[in-house]
């Protein structure tokens, strides 16, 4: 069910306010904490302002804070044979920084054999006067990128804690799936969009949020003979808040450029050299099939499968999947988890010569080089960077006529291989995160290598403190360990 159309925040409001159901006779047996994890995140500071551009992501005073998250969650038995007069709740005890921005969390799930949730529950934090947070039970993600049958992950959005908390606790409430029981009433505000068998759209409401080009999109602008002129298998376009595009498709600066996208220059196959980055050499990425698609109050959940082909014969398999969290203020996130599996030979990635660029890229469509920012951990660069390690960045830009300043901030999973990867920055428009960058790497067959990454799409400028503390949040919700419930 699709919310009505108003305003955005409001829908998010009324999700937010709406509970789910709990049996009055609910039995709880709780035993040992079962996951227990601490990791050291160094100490984080935030300017005493609000983090220009948003008006969601009030700043709090200048003060080293907890530098370390724990998650435990109690282990408890829920007997299917009674699942449908009990509800499951699991006690989480979240220690978190003062963190400028929410949390977005996507947590493992190990659940008793046989049980299985209904696809949405709550998160009620112990001591804060808010209604529940909705929480979407979603489908895992396999090592190899398969969706795991049975396994579960669960996504929410935290808002930034009180200025006065270093510790918040949770508690999650599940109900099971009873035999014949209705489906879950919680609505989605996403709906996806099929278009003449060649995009699928993703919509928050009204709102557009990205179109996965899984069909071959003919550039007629590209000359007939150049191999650009054809493509398939990326995102493209990626929206901002306010409905401007903000990625670039066959730009005539680079045809071979694609919204977000994934390739590399240097690829070996038995000895032989392809460009899969220009689409020089017959090696092409083909569309195979989808793996998961779901919408749910939290997020909008994409997958799908990919080939990189030589002719007709298929030499890798690419599982991609893209997480779409609701808006939040005036910003959105977008996880990106990318999983390759050479099939029957041996493959040799490479980034190119002095500059990295080969793995995954996102193309900005500025509206002037003059009118873009790209921001590093160390600040406001002046010059590309080619070679360059970093853990993230954000290019800010204008991108319609009417002036408004928006962009995007890319980054790199704290547990991606070589942690941090080279990039290139170039201030026409390209992010593109190196990787294995200009040193080969061969890679075995049937041995997949899972690399994981997150778009964070804002309105207006934000300064470099705000960027950090989102890019804190964003590493912080990693040391989230699994959710039992027994």
């Amino acid at each position: 069910m699709i919310l009505p159309h108003h305003d955005r925040r409001s829908q998010f409001d009324h999700l937010q306010a709406m509970s789910i159901d709990t049996p009055s006779h609910t039995h709880r047996q709780t035993s040992t904490i079962h996951a227990l994890y601490a990791h050291d995140m160094g100490p984080f500071h935030c300017q005493p302002k609000t983090c220009r551009g948003s008006t969601s992501m009030p700043c709090r005073s200048p003060q080293v804070i907890a530098p370390w998250l724990i998650l435990a969650a109690l282990v408890l038995d829920c007997p299917v044979a009674d699942s449908q007069t009990r509800a499951s709740s699991a006690d989480i005890e979240l220690s978190l920084p003062r963190l400028a921005t929410p949390i977005h969390l996507s947590v493992p799930m190990t659940l008793a054999d046989g049980w299985k949730p209904l696809r949405s529950g709550r998160l009620l934090e112990s001591g804060a006067e808010q209604p529940p947070h909705i929480a979407q039970i979603s489908t895992a993600i396999g090592a190899d990128g398969k969706p795991l049958p049975e396994q579960y992950r669960l996504l929410a959005v935290l808002p930034a804690g009180q200025a006065t908390a270093t510790t918040r606790r949770f508690r999650l409430q599940l109900r099971p799936v009873a035999e014949n029981a209705a489906p879950s009433t919680v609505p989605s505000p996403f709906r996806f969009e099929d278009a003449s068998g060649q995009s699928l759209r993703l919509l928050e409401g009204d709102a557009p949020v990205f179109s996965y080009q899984y069909g071959t999109v003919v550039a007629r602008h590209v000359p007939p003979g150049d191999p650009r002129r054809k493509r398939a298998c990326y995102v493209h376009p990626i929206w901002g808040l306010d409905g401007e595009v903000l990625t670039a498709d066959f730009p005539a600066d680079h045809f071979h450029h694609h919204g977000l996208f994934w390739t590399w220059p240097h690829v070996e196959i038995d000895g032989k050299h392809y460009d899969l980055w220009a689409d020089r050499g017959g090696l092409r990425q083909k569309f195979l099939r989808w793996l998961h698609r779901e919408t749910g109050p939290v997020a909008a959940v994409l997958a799908f499968e990919n080939g990189w082909f030589i002719g007709d014969t298929q030499v890798m398999t690419e599982r991609i999947w893209l997480t779409a969290y609701h808006r939040s203020g005036d910003h959105r996130v977008i996880d990106v988890s990318l999983t390759f599996t050479p099939k029957d030979k041996t493959i040799s990635l490479r980034g190119a010569p002095n500059k990295s660029y080969g793995g995954l890229a996102l193309r900005f469509d500025p509206s002037s080089r003059e009118a873009t920012t790209i921001t590093v951990p160390s600040g406001r660069t002046s010059a590309d960077l080619p070679d360059t390690q970093l853990p993230w960045a954000d290019l800010t830009s204008t991108f319609d006529r009417a002036g408004a300043r928006s962009g995007a901030m890319l980054m790199v999973h704290p547990a991606h291989p070589d942690f941090p990867p080279t990039w290139l920055t170039r201030h026409y428009g390209p992010l593109c995160v190196g990787w294995p960058g200009v040193k080969a790497r061969s890679f075995p067959p049937n041995q997949p290598v899972q690399l994981n990454y997150r778009i964070w799409i804002h309105r207006g400028a934000v300064d470099l403190e705000c960027l950090k503390a989102v890019y804190h949040a964003y590493c912080a919700a990693q040391d989230i360990s699994a959710i039992a419930v027994r």
